[in-house]
């Protein structure tokens, strides 16, 4: 057993941050204090951790000497204002904004050597849900394909974007099953029942940054710096569960036997059987692996592997990641 460490969690309030505690406590991971911050307007509140109510503080006046980690869920201005004062302190952060630069991304199955090769204290980053995702499940084929471009369509849940587009999900769909009027007001247009074909504002390039983030964490996750990746995140009308069509094109014939035997025993994979498939609401959400389905050739080219990923955007692809990122860690502090 490690021995107990202070820990903070930025962003407690939100839905990443909750979602952490309650893995935190679920994984019975070795906190001696845990401190729980967040902005002005959510300190006050109070959130549950081992049958305790923790009261929530201020992030502004927390010194971050107080602890040996640090999780960041609380966005990107949050973590560009205090990450780097908290390493200073002699904090490790574990960040889920993307907003650092030189920070290590991390995912455990996918490039664990990384974590000995760190000097503590860190900065980290536990990368986008999507990337997360991609890389559980591509990592274990890297050896039996020799890839060369990697398409991805992610459809992604609108829990991504927080509490408050949650709750714009669920008016929209109230408004428009009592056949009332739909004003949109945290999307630009009706979600509900509907497909947009961005998520975020794209760039003169028509990329947006969701998906520029995803293209540069797959490649640093994978170790192939010049992959050819094609990436289309789209926001679809799913409350939690994020949902990926991959298309891995390879320069030479993919063995789908060799593929399948790779999957069943890849760590956080669940294969589902030929002929079935999986979703978000019913088998990802509060799952902590990525289903993989529709393991499959090309329509006319067996050199193309298509797959089909879900996973629990919040769970797996935020908060389980981070706390099994600083599982590896703990081995290495002092």
């Amino acid at each position: 057993m490690s021995k107990p460490l202070d820990i903070a969690v930025v962003g407690a309030t939100g839905s990443v941050g909750e979602t952490l505690v309650q893995v935190l406590e679920e994984l019975d991971f070795p906190v001696a204090t845990l401190h729980l911050l967040a902005s002005m307007e959510s300190a006050g509140s109070s959130v549950m951790f081992r049958a305790k109510k923790l009261k929530v503080r201020e992030v502004d006046s927390f010194d971050f000497a107080q602890v040996k980690l640090a999780f960041f869920a609380a966005g990107a201005a949050v973590s560009r204002s205090f990450a780097s004062k908290a390493q200073q302190a002699g904090c490790t952060v574990i960040d889920l904004s993307g907003a650092l630069d030189d920070a290590q991304a991390l995912v455990p199955e996918a490039n664990p050597e990384q974590v000995a090769k760190l000097k503590l204290p860190a900065l980290i980053t536990s990368p986008s849900a999507g990337a997360v995702a991609l890389a559980v499940a591509l990592a274990p084929l890297k050896g039996l394909l020799d890839i060369g471009r990697v398409q991805v369509m992610a459809a992604l849940a609108v829990s991504a974007q927080g509490r408050e587009a949650v709750n714009e999900l669920a008016r929209q769909t109230a408004e428009l099953l009592n056949a009332r009027p739909l004003e949109p007001r945290f999307f630009d247009r009706q979600v509900a029942f509907n497909l947009l074909a961005q998520v975020g504002a794209p760039d003169e390039q028509g990329h947006t940054a969701l998906e520029r983030r995803l293209v540069s964490e797959l490649r640093g996750l994978l170790g192939i710096a010049q992959l050819k990746i094609s990436v289309s995140c789209i926001q679809v009308p799913v409350f939690f569960g994020d949902s990926f069509s991959v298309a891995v094109q390879s320069r030479r014939p993919v063995d789908l036997n060799a593929v399948n035997q790779a999957l069943e025993v890849a760590d956080s994979v669940e294969l589902v059987e030929p002929g079935d498939y999986p979703t978000p609401v019913g088998d990802a959400v509060g799952q902590d692996v990525v289903y993989v389905g529709r393991v499959r050739h090309g329509v006319d080219d067996d050199t193309q592997l298509n797959l089909w990923l879900t996973t629990d955007n919040l769970r797996k692809g935020a908060a389980l990641n981070a706390v099994q990122v600083a599982q590896l860690l703990i081995k290495h502090m002092v």
